[in-house]
């Protein structure tokens, strides 16, 4: 089984510095915080990699309610 805890804490770490980005008091700041969330992401781009899959988009998971009716009662 593949073991994703790595790439739970890196998008965990995104999440925070976002926050950290909302919140940032000034342009310093701020610019350090879109330095942090660039370098995050790439990151994350490297992990997929590495662990052989790609991000799952909404467009892979969203399905209609005729669609998901079905699934369910199969």
């Amino acid at each position: 089984m593949t073991d994703f805890s790595h790439l739970d804490a890196l998008q965990g770490r995104l999440a925070r510095e976002q926050d950290r980005l909302t919140n940032a008091k000034n342009e310093n700041e701020r610019s350090f915080r879109v330095r942090e969330i660039a370098a995050c992401e790439r990151e994350i781009a490297n992990e997929y990699k590495f662990l052989g899959i790609k991000p799952v988009s909404l467009d892979d998971i969203l399905m209609s309610d005729d669609e998901l009716l079905r699934e369910l009662t199969a």
